[in-house]
């Protein structure tokens, strides 16, 4: 046989495995319902499975002409998760699909008693990707957000998910973590795990209606909630808004974000926050440990509600001086609230000494707890202010004020 034919029958050969392989487990799309958000909550010793599944023909609706809801949600419980997920059949239609899940989020209670069990499943299923946000539903079961009815976005699972991303983002409140990125932080060694919180403001049962989104004030809204703060697999607490930022400051998540300052003479300036980096060091000295934080963000300012001269230095190095204490102020809530009320290193203090001193960290290792509540934290800002936007003098300065 010629070359070029020998080249053919390859090519031939490889296209008919591939079309062989492709579809012997092919399923028709009318025959799936797919999920986009998975809630898992207990009752007793029972899991309670919720999915949020797509209704395809309310989704291109224009307007709700059908006055059907655009998505449903199926329940069932079990022993087991998988288990759960398999009684969903005695409900659905269709077999249910989470290929496509923007997130899944456990009730309060559910985290609080451990969510190591349904690590597994949900790394295991090989129908499941690992990108999907994890979070907690703050104050409630996360059958209750899944319930919950959105403006702006037809399927709530999308207004969470957006959400979720846009407040890291851009402000600092929560963190989104995915599967991928729990897991990794929760087999290692010297790190806890942090989720985001959600949670339902308003009427659980009103936000259930087509109504909760025909309205300019809704009767119920799904809210991020700050930070699930995480011992292990179990939940511990939560942060504030304060604390959720000051934390996303020592990890370094927090690109672009807005605060304020006082002005010497009264009044604030608004900064927006435009890059920022942190480094995190850690050391035993006398077999105690010394961490210390490092901050750098640049600034331009948004705001001025004060007679401040921009065009000198010495006011904008005391803008930046006020800053630098802001930043400084956010991060040490944050270490305190963890050292004091949760005892959870969710910083990484632990793998930062792991670093730097390998051997010192195998004697602080099985006590690292105790260890990080009494170790000394310093925490050092550098801010430095870029731009002051398309006018120098503030409107007050101009006045005379």
């Amino acid at each position: 046989m010629s070359r070029g034919r020998r080249a053919v029958a390859a090519a031939c050969a490889s296209l008919l495995a591939l079309l062989l392989a492709g579809c012997w487990d092919r399923r028709e799309l009318n025959e799936l319902g797919i999920s986009m958000a998975m809630g898992i909550d207990r009752a007793g010793d029972q899991y309670e499975v919720t999915v949020q599944v797509v209704q395809p023909g309310e989704v291109t609706q224009k307007d709700g002409q059908s006055g059907r809801a655009p998505v449903t949600v199926y329940k069932a419980s079990g022993a087991t998760l998988f288990e759960a997920l398999r009684r969903m059949t005695n409900d659905s239609p269709r077999k249910i699909y989470s290929s496509h899940l923007r997130f899944a989020i456990f009730g309060e209670e559910a985290a609080r008693q451990g969510i190591g069990d349904a690590l597994d499943l949900l790394s295991r299923d090989n129908e499941l990707r690992t990108d999907f946000y994890l979070l907690v539903a703050k104050g409630t079961t996360a059958e209750n957000v899944l319930d919950i009815l959105t403006p702006m976005e037809k399927i709530p699972a999308n207004k969470v998910y957006r959400s979720i991303d846009m407040s890291e983002r851009n402000g600092g409140f929560t963190a989104a973590v995915s599967l991928d990125e729990f897991i990794s932080v929760y087999v290692s060694d010297g790190k806890e795990p942090t989720v985001g919180g959600v949670e339902v403001a308003g009427s659980d049962e009103a936000g259930r209606f087509r109504e909760n989104v025909k309205t300019i004030r809704p009767a119920a809204r799904i809210l991020n909630a700050g930070l699930a703060v995480f011992r292990e697999d179990k939940l511990v607490g939560w942060l504030n808004e304060a604390e959720s930022r000051g934390y996303n400051i020592v990890v370094g998540n927090v690109k672009k974000a807005v605060d304020h300052v006082a002005c010497p003479q009264g009044g604030n300036v608004a900064l927006e926050w435009v890059d920022s980096t942190s480094k995190l060091r850690g050391s035993v000295r006398n077999g105690a440990p010394r961490l210390k934080v490092d901050v750098r963000v640049e600034e331009n300012i948004g705001e001025v509600q004060c007679a401040l001269d921009l065009n000198r230095s010495s006011d904008i190095r005391e803008l930046e001086r006020r800053a630098e204490q802001r930043v400084e102020e956010l991060a040490r809530q944050a270490v305190e609230a963890m050292q004091k009320t949760y005892g959870s290193d969710v910083f990484g203090f632990g793998e930062a000494i792991h670093r730097s001193d390998p051997r010192a960290w195998r004697s602080l290792k099985k006590d690292w707890e105790e260890a990080f509540k009494s170790a000394r934290v310093d925490v050092k800002a550098t801010v430095k202010i870029r731009r002051s936007g398309t006018i120098v003098d503030s409107m007050r300065k101009k006045k005379g004020e």
